[in-house]
């Protein structure tokens, strides 16, 4: 399993503290907004050619454990 940390970060100086590929000011909500639109991991990686598959796969398991979290905090609110 890829460990987000290592390519994920947020910064309150780089787009306002969003999440952000490391070392750019590529978001991860970009990077979900593309998947929405359809785009394939090669339309990625062309479009930003300085990022790798790593840093959008880091991307995406980021928004997976901020939606498990998110739903463990829902649970806990429930009880």
């Amino acid at each position: 399993m890829i460990n987000w940390r290592d390519h994920i970060h947020s910064d309150p100086a780089i787009l306002g503290g969003k999440p952000v590929i490391r070392g750019t000011r590529i978001s991860v909500e970009l990077i979900l907004e593309y998947f929405v639109d359809g785009a394939s991991l090669e339309s990625v990686l062309e479009a930003y050619d300085h990022i790798t598959a790593e840093d959008v796969r880091a991307a995406l398991a980021f928004a997976q454990e901020m939606v498990a979290d998110e739903k463990a905090l829902a649970r806990q609110r429930a009880a």
